[in-house]
């Protein structure tokens, strides 16, 4: 179904992540995500987590926790246009979420417990949608977004930041 994604279903801004995908099947892409998430991060140390590699950066718990605040954000937009729902939804700030986040207080294995959580309501919100729900597009931050492009994004958002992580953090 990537290979069938049109320029009119995402903004050129998430292409990026698109190409980052794990998997062709939706599904697969998360279930296999959600597998990698805690081999990824269980091998980080609880005293790294804290770590920055630059004053004003995100710590590697804040870039966890970014993961999972942006998949419940994009879930709630995919159950929306999966919806039909055409109300335009609005853009979130993510560095305004980061201070409030509380994740340098959190353990290696609540982040690990915490996306588990999430990853799976995910999966079963993708697992219940038909053909013609993925297929359909809503407006997300004033560009259109179709539900199956949000799987997609998800897949390759996780994958970008591991990247990120492992080249200037570990």
């Amino acid at each position: 179904m990537i290979t069938q994604l049109t320029e009119i279903e995402y903004h050129p801004y998430y292409a990026a992540y698109i190409k980052k995908a794990m998997h062709e099947d939706i599904i697969l892409g998360l279930e296999n995500g959600k597998v990698q998430f805690k081999e990824f991060v269980a091998a980080i140390s609880q005293e790294k987590m804290n770590y920055a590699y630059q004053e004003g950066k995100w710590t590697i718990a804040e870039v966890l926790l970014h993961l999972i605040d942006a998949e419940r954000i994009f879930a709630y937009r995919a159950l929306r246009f999966a919806r039909n729902d055409k109300t335009p939804i609005i853009g979130f700030e993510q560095d305004d979420y980061v201070p409030y986040s509380n994740a340098n207080q959190y353990t290696v294995q609540e982040i690990i417990d915490d996306f588990e959580a999430v990853r799976t309501c995910t999966i079963s919100l993708f697992k219940n949608f038909t053909t013609e729900m993925l297929i359909r597009v809503g407006e997300a931050s004033g560009s259109p977004m179709s539900t199956r492009a949000v799987g997609y994004i998800l897949q390759g958002h996780q994958n970008h930041h591991f990247e990120v992580i492992a080249e200037k953090y570990l």
